[in-house]
């Protein structure tokens, strides 16, 4: 039987970091129900799990990412193969080992793999993968609700992998009428690519208008296989 879904508390009562309950489970009812409200689970192995609304929210309005002109040449020069969906597995285990400088150990556990492959399997999860050759040179994976994806991380191991990985996303999510992505928290890499703190009471808001589904967010398009777009 599927379990029931969490209810969650409203995330405008949560502190600015962010912090809004704690325990519960990542069934795929209760994980849809989190990014429908605005939270998100973010925690260590061996802790509880935390769901996360911090304030103010990393947004990437599709029509604000910006490609410096030394990416619009690695991705013209077709160093890179972009797929969706193609591996999500890979993906999100290469995301899990990731080295990222000022963390100690990783966020997504054995559990996270198991809880967002499962959503992957129920049509929510995706993935983006970047082939150089046939190495899976970087890529990311998210949820896509309604007219919203929710970045969840990326990895890369070649130079500009994840950023062109990141710009296909875009040009299919754009494509889909996406209002925008949410990148959670934010970093100076995602500022410079053109992602905004929003407050979270607008992003709160903008969320709520954002959520009556589309009928083509992530369909497959052909004219969307090259990151140009």
């Amino acid at each position: 039987m599927t379990p029931p879904a969490a209810v969650f508390p409203d995330p405008r009562l949560a502190p600015a970091h962010g912090l809004l309950a704690l325990g519960g489970e990542l069934s795929v009812p209760t994980l849809l129900a989190a990014y429908r409200v605005g939270v998100f689970p973010w925690y260590s192995e061996g802790e509880p799990i935390q769901w996360w609304s911090p304030d103010p929210r990393c947004l990437l309005f599709p029509d604000r990412l910006r490609l410096s002109d030394s990416l619009r040449r690695v991705i013209r020069s077709a160093r890179f193969t972009v797929t969706f969906d193609r591996d999500f597995p890979a993906v999100i285990r290469r995301c899990a080992v990731a080295p990222r400088p000022g963390q100690d150990g990783t966020w997504i556990t054995a559990a996270m793999i198991d809880a967002y492959t499962a959503l992957h399997a129920a049509g929510y999860a995706h993935s983006v993968e970047v082939w150089q050759g046939d190495e899976l040179a970087g890529g990311l994976y998210g949820v896509a609700l309604g007219r919203v994806f929710f970045g969840e991380s990326m990895f890369s191991t070649a130079t500009d992998a994840s950023k062109v990985g990141l710009a296909a996303l875009v040009a299919r999510l754009r494509a889909g009428g996406c209002r925008f992505i949410d990148a959670q928290n934010p970093t100076p890499h995602l500022l410079r690519l053109g992602a905004e703190p929003v407050p979270r009471a607008r992003f709160l808001d903008l969320l709520a208008e954002a959520l009556d589904p589309p009928d083509d967010l992530w369909a497959e398009r052909d004219d969307l296989k090259d990151p140009r777009a």
